[in-house]
């Protein structure tokens, strides 16, 4: 059983991910870049974001298309940056700039008050051309920890180098990208995903 997917991102880096990700869980499968036009993500919930970058990489490529929107909700913060985690400094505003950002108001706050976790949803589009009716479906994963008071580690993208998953002395940047894969909030997505990408593999396919 084959299936061929775009995965609709231009985020290099979340892209190499995914392919570790999937490769792992799903070797079989084929992950297909997406060089389509950049969708608006007005949406206000990761569901709503993660649904229109898919409907949009499925309608300009007649392909069956995954896309994630994730986010890192900081507790103190009523779980902000949340859908704004990306653009949290500005539109276009860098990893290090978002990051620095976010440290700059939690200031000094200690520990016990840092808790923060990542959040993925992974949604699921498959075209009315591959399947009577087409289909949607989508799928969450969280990862729990807290921020540090700086940056640490040379692995990963976004807000890893601040975040200390729970039970490990090491941020997200200092883990091995197989490490990270193992349990990060998108790994944990995809594996809740995994079970219906299986099913609609054997519905297209057959």
């Amino acid at each position: 059983m084959s299936l061929e997917f775009v995965l609709a991102s231009h985020n290099a880096h979340k892209v190499r991910e995914f392919q570790r990700i999937i490769g792992e869980r799903m070797p079989q499968a084929v992950v297909l870049p997406y060089d389509g036009p950049e969708p608006v993500e007005e949406g206000v919930t990761f569901d709503e974001n993660a649904f229109i970058k898919a409907r949009t990489a499925a309608a300009h490529t007649g392909r069956i298309a995954l896309a994630d929107d994730s986010g890192l909700l900081v507790d103190v913060l009523g779980g902000a940056p949340g859908v704004f985690s990306a653009r949290w400094a500005g539109r276009n505003a860098s990893d290090e700039a978002n990051v620095r950002l976010l440290l700059d108001q939690l200031g000094d706050m200690r520990r016990p008050h840092r808790g923060a976790e990542f959040h993925c949803t992974i949604a699921l589009v498959v075209p009315e051309a591959l399947l009577p009716g087409g289909h949607e479906f989508a799928a969450e994963g969280s990862w729990r920890g807290a921020l540090a008071f700086e940056p640490r580690g040379s692995h990963g993208f976004g807000y890893d180098p601040i975040f200390e998953p729970e039970g490990v002395e090491r941020t997200a940047a200092e883990l091995a990208p197989e490490e990270k894969n193992a349990q990060s909030h998108r790994a944990r997505a995809f594996a809740a995903l995994l079970p219906e990408l299986e099913r609609v593999a054997g519905l297209v396919g057959g």
